[in-house]
């Protein structure tokens, strides 16, 4: 069963210990628009699986995140939210591959899942027959005779 949030608020996820991140729902109208974000359109044609995971990723990001805490440089000062940031947390392997599970997986399981479906009762499956039949054990192989 989908259970719908109709409150369609922003919800913290963490990332990694002590570095949370305030995200938007991950709606059709974000998929879309992270889809046809520039970077992603940027990517050539022929790379990788996950150079185009990556910049999704990076794009998505971008464009979800409302605030974050934990995040800092390497003094310990906070860092302000900016792209280049986002796009800099996403480079620390931990981070995006948490960032995959609790955010981006969740949207794509769900594509997934409408892929898949069992066959309609009522549908044009529900009169078909089998058509492969077991080799009867009497019956001899047979074999390509060499030209």
């Amino acid at each position: 069963m989908l259970t719908l949030d109709l409150s369609n608020e922003p919800r913290w996820h963490e990332l990694a210990p002590g570095v949370r991140v305030q995200l938007r729902p991950l709606t059709t109208a974000l998929m879309v628009a992270t889809r046809s974000d520039p970077a992603v359109e940027a990517v050539p044609e022929d790379a990788s699986d996950e150079e185009r995971a990556v910049a999704f990723a990076k794009a998505l990001a971008r464009k979800a995140v409302l605030a974050w805490e934990g995040v800092g440089d390497a003094n310990g000062n906070a860092i302000d939210l900016s792209p280049e940031a986002i796009n800099a947390l996403l480079d620390v392997w931990p981070v995006f591959e948490a960032f995959q599970l609790a955010y981006v997986s969740k949207g794509l399981l769900l594509e997934q899942e409408k892929n898949v479906s069992t066959l309609s009762p009522t549908g044009p499956s529900s009169g078909a027959s089998d058509t492969a039949r077991a080799a009867s054990p009497a019956a001899p192989a047979k074999t390509a005779r060499p030209r």
